[in-house]
């Protein structure tokens, strides 16, 4: 099978990388790839470095009709048997517009579970013969917003188990981060936006900060709230406890380093980031929203509690830092429920199953 895959987002998150499992995974399996990118992208160089087969083509967003028009030339001349749009600005409404030109079967995966107009949602997915929600939360979303549940399959994210079983570099975190051995580490990940909660998180740790005086809250991620938040850790007295790392490529080797991972966000497709802090064996604090409750068992693998709630989630990271029994019980559960259950297999196995009934 010949699958044509268009990803067009500038930076390689969680849903790009996403698109580098399953074809690596599809071509172990045989099948033929092609993955058009943006040449300035984040995915164009880690693709290309896998030996993925890549066809670079600018876009600019969702009215550049050029893209359109210079993908459909491409699906002419690839043929390919499905085309998969995997992310937004333009791959969805441009890839969808290119493959109904081209009269290729095409499938769209949808990653976040915000709501959009629902006559624009309507134009966006109506190309598409199956919409693919990463999590259950998402399919809500889609129905809500009147896509027929017929059209809508759930496949969620995967994480790539193996890669965190091997033992972490915990000499080089700590002189990485200035953590000293004892000390409580508490990671965040994630854009700094307004969904993601930081704020919230940030008001936890003041209230924390007086009754532990052997924590630290690193935050990775980077985002216009970049300023405001460092500001709002300093009007709070956080200079010794929080800091503020920024987006970093090789987050995965440290992410088993930390004790928890704190993620409170809003609104979450799924929270790719939770999936592997508990493929790495640390147990997850967060908000019951969104995919969240999917990606965390609660009371199994982590807790969740009630969004905006500064002391349920102030509670909830403390219960944790008083108990590394615990925080162990949970690492170990989280660990082999996503081998279990969100393995890189068992997600392409879904894909190919649905390519192969269209």
């Amino acid at each position: 099978m010949k699958i044509l895959h268009v990803e067009t987002g500038r930076h390689f998150l969680g849903g790009p990388q996403q698109v580098v499992y399953l074809i690596n995974a599809l071509r172990e399996r045989g099948h033929d790839n092609i993955l058009v990118c943006p040449p300035d992208s984040g995915i164009d160089s880690v693709a290309r470095q896998a030996g993925i087969r890549v066809q670079n083509l600018f876009c600019v967003g969702d009215l550049d009709l050029l893209f359109a028009y210079r993908l459909s030339q491409l699906l002419k001349e690839q043929a390919p048997d499905i085309v998969h749009c995997h992310s937004r600005r333009g791959a969805d409404f441009l890839g969808g517009l290119a493959t109904s030109y081209a009269d290729i079967p095409a499938v769209m995966s949808r990653r976040v579970d915000h709501t959009e107009i629902r006559l624009l949602a309507a134009r966006r997915y109506k190309p598409f013969k199956k919409i693919i929600a990463i999590s259950e939360a998402i399919a809500s979303v889609l129905r809500e917003h009147h896509v027929e549940a017929e059209r809508i399959t759930v496949i969620r994210s995967a994480v790539d188990a193996a890669a965190f079983s091997r033992e972490p570099d915990y000499e080089l975190f700590r002189s990485e981060f200035g953590i000293d051995e004892g000390m409580i580490a508490i990671a965040a990940a994630g854009q700094l936006i307004p969904r993601k909660g930081h704020r919230y998180l940030l008001q936890a740790a003041a209230a924390l900060k007086d009754r532990y005086t052997n924590f630290r809250l690193v935050i990775f991620g980077d985002g216009y709230l970049k300023n405001q938040l460092r500001s709002q850790a300093v009007s709070l007295g956080l200079d010794s406890v929080v800091q503020f790392a920024g987006f970093r490529d090789d987050l995965d080797d440290f992410v088993g380093c930390f004790d928890l991972l704190a993620h409170p966000a809003l609104t979450e497709g799924l929270g790719v980031v939770a999936l592997k802090a508990a493929a790495a064996g640390v147990p997850v604090v967060g908000f019951d929203a969104g995919g969240m409750p999917e990606a965390v068992d609660n009371g199994k693998t982590g807790v969740l509690v009630t969004p905006e709630s500064v002391g349920e989630l102030q509670a909830a990271i403390a219960t944790l830092i008083d108990s590394e029994p615990l925080r162990r019980e949970f690492g170990e559960a989280g660990r082999a429920r996503m081998k279990n259950e969100f393995s890189i297999a068992a997600m392409t196995d879904k894909h190919l199953e649905l390519y192969e009934s269209l």
